[in-house]
């Protein structure tokens, strides 16, 4: 399995994964789940994948590829590197989808594996703003938005509380990416299927380019430092909690309060019974 995630703000965007593939638990290996393109003060796109690795793969490289022809007769094939923009090029990515479907679903199938693929695609191509995508299977995707200013892949459950409660669109660069490494710590914390290293890309909008890259591993100053204090921090918040009384002799707020809801079943049982 794997875990990635998306983050579109106002300031730039931010996208880590990790790049565990785990086929069993005595078959695990490491393979990269982000590719960056790149056309310096042109466009700069971005793409993590999760799911069926082969499947991932081959989109990957039909990707690289992979023309859009509108209807018009006279109209131009879009690939990546010539779409105006990222609505265009995530089409051409769905497109991609579509075309390893028609080519392998079939025998996929026959041999009992699910045509399984999910991927994040976002970046920026010049003329207009920053989008971040996420595509599902069948090539359809949907667009991320103010309210749902992040989309996550794969191993989602576990990273996914401390983006709730940290990401906004206003978020700076710098505090959400370190917002996606204590998501992608608390699922690997709590998921053997998902491991280092890591890859972190962070971009600024308007800049068609990042020298923002980065691949973690266990022995990276920063994560070392992160990893420790976020399980040092936890821990102390939640011993400054109070623990529950159940009743209001002693606290401000006790556990147990009429609030006119009915109690949870309780099933007596009569010593005769037992001896049953």
């Amino acid at each position: 399995m794997t875990y990635g995630v998306g983050i579109k703000l106002n300031a730039g965007l931010v996208f880590l994964s990790d790049s565990r593939t785990n086929a069993g638990v005595d078959n695990i290996s490491t393979f990269r789940k982000m590719i960056v393109y790149e056309r310096p003060g042109d466009r700069f796109m971005v793409l993590l994948s999760a799911g069926n690795l082969s499947i991932a793969q081959s989109v990957r490289e039909i990707l690289q590829v992979e023309q859009l022809k509108d209807r018009a007769e006279d109209s131009e094939a879009i690939t990546i590197w010539n779409a105006k923009s990222m609505f265009d090029a995530a089409r051409v990515l769905g497109n991609a989808v579509r075309h390893v479907y028609d080519r392998d679903a079939e025998a996929l199938k026959y041999a009992g594996v699910e045509f399984n693929v999910s991927l994040i695609f976002g970046g920026q191509i010049r003329g207009e703003g920053m989008r971040l995508f996420q595509v599902y299977s069948a090539g359809n995707f949907i667009e991320a938005t103010s309210e749902t200013p992040y989309f996550q892949i794969g191993e989602y459950k576990y990273g996914k509380p401390v983006l709730d409660r940290v990401i906004t669109p206003e978020t700076p660069l710098e505090e959400a990416a370190k917002c996606a490494l204590v998501s992608m710590d608390s699922t690997m914390k709590s998921n053997l299927s998902v491991g280092p290293p890591m890859d972190l890309v962070v971009y600024e909008a308007n800049r068609f380019e990042t020298d923002k890259i980065v691949c973690i591993d266990m022995n990276n100053p920063y994560y070392r430092m992160l990893h420790g204090s976020w399980g040092q921090k936890l821990r102390e918040v939640f011993d400054s909690l109070e623990d529950p009384v159940w009743d209001d002799a002693h606290t401000d707020t006790p556990l147990k309060v009429d609030t006119g809801r009915s109690k949870p079943l309780k099933k007596i049982t009569r010593p005769e019974e037992r001896l049953i």
